[in-house]
């Protein structure tokens, strides 16, 4: 990792270097002989143009396959609508190789860049390194069939295929109007279910299933720029609560021009997850509209044919998992042939545990985050133990024998390929990530090779943060205050949490806390806490939130406020403040109103206001259907309608910010709001970012938000 000459302010370096992530390698894919590992990785800290690279394991050397900057000839990024729809909906801020797809033998990779397809060749041959293949502009998700004969993507919203050579280039499907697409994951999927792809290769390489989606169904919204009024404002397709999805099935196309449609029942329209792999016959995901009941379906390639293979229920809802379903081949024992097993996530015990056919493979103790692989060695997986701030690796083998591979108080994930992995850890001691190249033996232990270089910035801002476990729920937290400070010395406190389902913020990972750190800085106590709903320790404490936001979510702040207190004299209870982005800029706007007697002023970013102006997936999962659970949505929004919702009737200064260019929280969620406090007379500041998305704003409005929120901070605690 390099330093960085001149170093700006923290807020603008954090920008710069989107939260220090420019440098870091990612995206690995490891040849099945173990000769060569690919991956992405800028050249610097700042460098936002991502390069593939090929790292040799065992020898630690880099070679640099793909430069964007020398393949566009010096030119910009030029991407489609649907290309920055994809980079919005996974919070990808990086620009260059952003992703790319490799055949079997990791011998070719395939990329998308401003439009145009590239392929490349990853053993460094003696034949060009890069190509660019003729094909109609506006690639999306190339990917080579698992024979590197031929790459598939989207274009138009056609699903197409080109000879690696660059020859016979024709579409497989093309859309029958302009609201249908092919091979793309439709928004929910890409927004809700972290499914960010829409087709799949056979592993033969002969065909690929492939999603059809119709946003006909979905309402028409429109997002103005009001910073230039002669813009026509932008139609988007938004699901909100209680109205249509889009229409979701697949078809099954040959590179014969086959072509064979699949539906499935209508009552399960979410299609979750699918795998194909030559274990065994395709599988799909499948949910309800309810998400009480996820079904993995057989698919026949042939016929079309669907068929139920097994499924999980809840009565409250059924969580997805990355990684699954998948098939894990049967044992090999000479000349006997074992059918395979499908490896699935459920709840069990109160833990979510790894499923082997439908039975526990994991102990009660560890609760399953992900799947990362199946193979030889069994299943390789993320899971907590007894501490949701940290997620280890670890591998089960089919005959129920779990082994934790990484160790370190930290955040591990890993990549395998053949007898190689490559382990990414991040820690609470130290800032960045550290990617190790290790090699399992038959036992199954880990042997360090060599490290991939990291080449992000190092911040210069230094930790002083505890973890703690707070209140009767040992509610999960970080205490972070200013350096220097001087025990005795009164702080004024700031709240500083997500709270809400899927994302933590009280992680064992150093960098995640920078920016509260910043902030304590300046003069506060910062807490970050995870409360009832956040994941990592089981699926009752998840759904402790069914139907009720509001409740457990606002509660756990107070608590764990309150107990910190208790602990620390320090915190200044009498000068409390919260602020949070999305989910947290939701719960910082109930505490203000609806617990005014424990906080006193609130930086509300993004906020969802009203949930009816959320879209279906998640918030149908958590709150029901608002037809029939119309009393859940009014419980648990911050207004409805123009009218103040269980509102306190002390008064909290508010400073609301919104981007208003956001597709996700649109920001008719902040005007509603602000409307509604003005209608009730309650003074307020409104900051509206133009131009600005649900992700984080450029490097100088970054610094400038930041800035202005201590300000006001500082300005309504005193």
């Amino acid at each position: 990792m390099t330093g960085m000459a001149d170093t700006p302010s923290f807020p603008r370096h954090s920008a710069r270097t989107q939260r220090f992530t420019l440098g870091v390698p990612r995206a690995f894919s490891i040849a099945p002989d173990g000769s060569r590992i690919a991956f992405l990785r800028g050249k610097h800290g700042t460098d936002t143009a991502t390069c593939l690279w090929v790292l040799d394991p065992a020898t630690g050397e880099e070679r640099l396959v793909a430069d964007p900057v020398a393949l566009l000839g010096g030119a910009g990024e030029e991407l489609t609508d649907e290309e920055k729809a994809r980079r919005e909906r996974s919070r990808q801020g990086a620009a260059g190789i952003v992703g790319f797809a490799v055949d079997t033998e990791v011998r070719t990779a395939a990329f998308a860049l401003s439009g145009r397809l590239f392929v490349a060749d990853l053993t460094g041959g003696t034949a060009p390194a890069v190509r660019e293949l003729p094909v109609p502009a506006g690639v999306a998700d190339p990917r080579p069939n698992p024979a590197g004969t031929h790459v598939a993507y989207v274009a138009g919203g056609a699903m197409r295929v080109v000879g690696v050579d660059g020859g016979d280039d024709r579409a497989l499907a093309e859309p029958e109007s302009d609201t249908v697409t092919y091979g793309l994951a439709e928004f929910i999927a890409a927004e809700e279910m972290d499914r960010f792809r829409g087709y799949w290769w056979a592993p033969e390489g002969d065909r690929l299933f492939a999603e059809r989606a119709d946003s006909a169904p979905i309402q028409s919204w429109y997002i103005a720029d009001p910073a230039n009024p002669g813009r026509t404002p932008a139609e988007v397709r938004y699901p909100a609560a209680g109205t249509d999805n889009a229409k979701v099935s697949g078809v099954v196309l040959g590179l014969d021009g086959s072509r064979q449609d699949v539906h499935w029942e209508a009552a399960s329209p979410y299609l979750t997850a699918v795998h194909w792999s030559s274990a065994g016959d395709p599988v799909l995901g499948l949910m309800n509209r309810e998400q009480t009941r996820v079904t993995y379906a057989l698919l026949d390639p042939d016929s079309g044919m669907v068929t139920m293979h097994s499924e999980e229920s809840d009565p409250r809802w059924v969580d997805i998992f990355p990684g699954v379903p998948a098939w894990i081949s049967g044992p090999d024992d000479g000349d006997v042939e074992y059918s395979a097993s499908l490896v699935t996530i459920g709840a069990r015990e109160g833990a979510n545990r790894l499923l082997l056919d439908g039975e526990p493979l994991t102990p009660p103790e560890l609760q399953v985050r992900a799947v990362l692989s199946v193979g030889e060695h069994g299943v390789q997986f993320t899971a907590s133990a007894d501490d949701p701030a940290e997620v280890h690796v670890f591998l089960a083998s089919r005959d129920g024998v779990v082994r934790q591979l990484t160790e370190t108080f930290g955040v591990h994930s890993a990549v395998f390929g053949a007898d190689l992995a490559v382990v990414s850890s991040v820690v609470f001691a130290e800032p960045g990530t550290v990617s190790r190249v290790v090699r399992l033996d038959e036992d199954g232990d880990l042997k360090d090779l060599c490290t991939v270089r990291n080449v992000a910035d190092v911040p210069e801002l230094k930790l002083n943060a505890t973890m703690v476990r707070l209140g009767g729920r040992a509610l999960r937290g970080v205490l972070v205050l200013p350096n220097g400070h001087v025990a005795g010395t009164k702080l004024p406190v700031l709240l500083d949490p997500y709270g809400g389902p899927h994302a933590q913020r009280a992680l064992a990972a150093h960098n995640s806390h920078l920016a509260s750190q910043w902030l304590a800085d300046q003069g506060f106590a910062v807490l970050v806490v995870d409360g009832r709903g956040t994941p990592g320790r089981g699926p009752e404490w998840d759904r402790a939130i069914h139907h009720d936001f509001a409740g457990p979510t606002l509660q756990d702040q107070v608590d764990a406020l309150q107990a910190a207190a208790a602990e620390n004299a320090d915190l200044d209870l009498s000068r409390v403040a919260i602020r949070g982005w999305s989910y947290g800029g939701y719960l910082s706007a109930l505490a203000a109103l609806r617990r005014p007697d424990v906080f006193h002023a609130a930086v509300v970013g993004a906020p969802v206001t009203d949930w009816r102006l959320y879209d279906t997936c998640y918030t149908e999962r958590y709150l029901g259907h608002p037809d029939f659970e119309e009393e859940v949505y009014r419980r648990n929004s911050i207004v409805v309608g123009t009218e103040p919702s269980d509102w306190a009737p002390q008064h909290r200064p508010m400073m609301v910010i919104h981007g208003l260019a956001d597709d996700n929280v649109v920001a008719a969620h902040t005007l509603r709001l602000s409307s509604a406090l003005l209608a009730a007379g309650r003074p307020h500041e409104m900051l509206p970012l133009s131009g600005v998305t649900h992700m984080t704003p450029q490097e100088v409005v970054a610094e400038n938000l930041m800035l202005l929120q201590v300000d006001f901070l500082k300005r309504t605690l005193g």
